[in-house]
């Protein structure tokens, strides 16, 4: 793994700011850490803890993921998301909603589930997985933010929590394969995938060539993709943040840093 080391740090050297960074290969047992315990301003990545904190609550029978919800107005908020532009009184089940929360970034859907699981129900799931030093208070786009302090993530903690989805002990396995399968239907794809070869370019037997189960996160200054690379048999975890770097350029990098992991992982696939 030195080469593609070597090579993203070269890359990240190029820009100011901070790039928190784990690349963790699950094959190879190899684990490389640039700024692990940095803590970033953790953006639409926070979703990913929500999510497992929503499917924790199921474990538990507190929701099923079949249980239906009636939208209502008083639940729209703006930024990423197609749910505030759907009539009040729509119904959604509580797997759509998840769905839309990690595929769309959905912000509506996010505070939903805030609002059905706790604050204090998401903050002991992340505490239970291990992130010991990332930070939840606030609901998203909301104008008054919590003065306790605000949704943090570090590169560590959430490396942590996808190797615990990869190897089926995030909640439960059952529950760790539906956010894999979740995170596989990921729509915005331009940071770690944009620059990857479709996924269809090598169909053999229904299977595509690679999968990635990922979650981005952006704000001005701001720029994550974190997620789990499949190409071939191999699998490697990637959390990729960023801060106080130039929008465009990281945007730029991560899409670098993506097709460095993918060409690394194909050199090496197991078929």
């Amino acid at each position: 793994m030195k080469t593609l080391v070597d090579s993203i740090l070269e890359l990240v050297e190029q820009t100011n700011g901070t790039w928190g960074i784990v690349l963790e290969d699950l094959d190879l047992g190899e684990k490389w850490v640039l700024n692990g315990d940095e803590l970033f301003y953790a953006a639409s990545v926070i979703k990913v803890p929500i999510m497992a904190a929503v499917f924790a609550a199921t474990e538990v029978g507190k929701l099923a993921i079949t249980d239906q919800f009636v939208l209502k107005s008083e639940d729209f908020v703006l930024g990423s998301g197609v749910l505030q532009h759907l009539t009040p009184g729509t119904t959604l089940s509580l797997k759509d909603i998840i769905t839309l929360m990690i595929i769309q970034s959905d912000n509506t859907a996010t505070n939903i589930l805030i609002d059905l699981v706790g604050v204090d129900n998401i903050v002991r799931t992340m505490k239970e997985e291990g992130m010991e030093k990332s930070t939840f208070y606030n609901k998203l786009m909301m104008s008054k933010p919590n003065p306790k302090g605000f949704n943090q993530i570090t590169p560590n903690d959430i490396s942590k929590l996808l190797v615990q989805m990869t190897t089926g002990e995030l909640v439960s396995a059952e529950a760790s394969e539906q956010m894999i399968g979740i995170m596989k239907k990921q729509q915005i794809k331009d940071c770690l995938p944009e620059k990857l070869p479709s996924p269809y370019s090598n169909f053999n037997n229904g299977m595509t060539a690679w999968e990635l189960a990922h979650k981005t996160g952006w704000i001005s200054g701001t720029r994550h993709d974190v997620g789990i690379f499949f190409v071939g048999q191999r699998k490697l975890i990637a959390t990729v943040l960023s801060k106080d770097v130039d929008d465009l350029l990281s945007k730029q990098i991560l899409t670098e840093i993506g097709e460095r992991i993918y060409n690394y992982l194909q050199e090496g696939a197991i078929c």
